[in-house]
Order: structure tokens, then sequence, then C-alpha cells
């Protein structure tokens, strides 16, 4: 595991959000330092707000695929188009390790009520699931999006 995998694991282990961890890990590599990042991943923790939509590990991993090739001006259309084939496979990938990119699906509660968090937490969910799906997102970051640097 790299330092950066281990430092997304420990972030989350120290109390940060899924999506924090992984994007304040590498976001340094990009001009972000960590504190900004947090502040901009903290939203999309919970697959965003505990909506459980995307699983905010996976958002960390496309923000930084956003940071690494992302659109800065209008008519850039070949970083727009790499930016959506690494978005995809990210995805790609997190769906193979998973099944799903989807976070309700991932936990199989519904973290936004208090009963789903207490009952997920109960399960010991947040330490094995979403663990592990911030040291697979950190290790997709490493393998498609930092890969071509």
């Amino acid at each position: 595991m790299s330092d950066r995998v281990e430092r997304a694991v420990s972030a989350f282990d120290e109390g940060f959000n899924c999506s924090q961890s992984v994007f304040s890990s590498y976001s340094d590599l990009f001009g972000v330092d960590p504190s900004t990042a947090n502040r901009i991943a903290c939203g999309f923790g919970g697959g965003m707000g505990r909506l459980q939509e995307v699983c905010g590990a996976v958002a960390g991993a496309i923000m930084i695929a956003g940071l690494k090739d992302g659109k800065t001006r209008p008519d850039d259309s070949d970083s727009l188009e790499r930016t959506y084939a690494k978005v995809r496979l990210i995805a790609k990938r997190f769906k193979e390790q998973h099944g799903t990119i989807i976070c309700k699906e991932l936990l199989e509660y519904d973290i936004s009520t208090a009963e789903g968090r207490r009952q997920a937490k109960e399960k010991n969910l947040f330490s094995t699931v979403c663990a592990g799906c911030v040291r697979d997102s950190a290790n997709i970051v490493e393998d498609i999006v930092l890969k071509e640097r």
C-alpha cells in the first residue's frame, strides 16, 4: 500500500469522511492544500450529504481526476473527454470490486436517519465497508489517475 493510500485510510480512521479522506490525500499534488481539500470534499461524504448516492470515496477519486485533467477553458474538449474517460474507468474499477458505486447499496442501511446510522455503526459498516471503499478508491487514484503524470 502506498503512503498516500495509507494516508487516506488513516484520515478516515481519524474521523474525516470518505470523500475528504481520498481527496485530501492527493490534492496537494495539484496545488490544493489538505485543509482546503477537506472543506471542498466535506459535502460529498455519505454519498453526498448522506443522500447515499455516489459513494463519497468514489467522488473523491473523481475530483482528483478533475484536478489532474479537468477542463479549464470553454473550448477545451480534449481535457473534458480525458476527464470523463477517467471517471468512467474509476466507476468501472470500483464496480468490479464492490458491485456498485451507490452508497446505499454498499451499506444496505439508510444512513440518512439516526436509526439507520445507529444500525450501520452497530454492524461496524463504517469501519469495514466504508474504510474499504476509501482504500480501494485511493488505489484506483494511483492506478488510473496518477499513472500518467
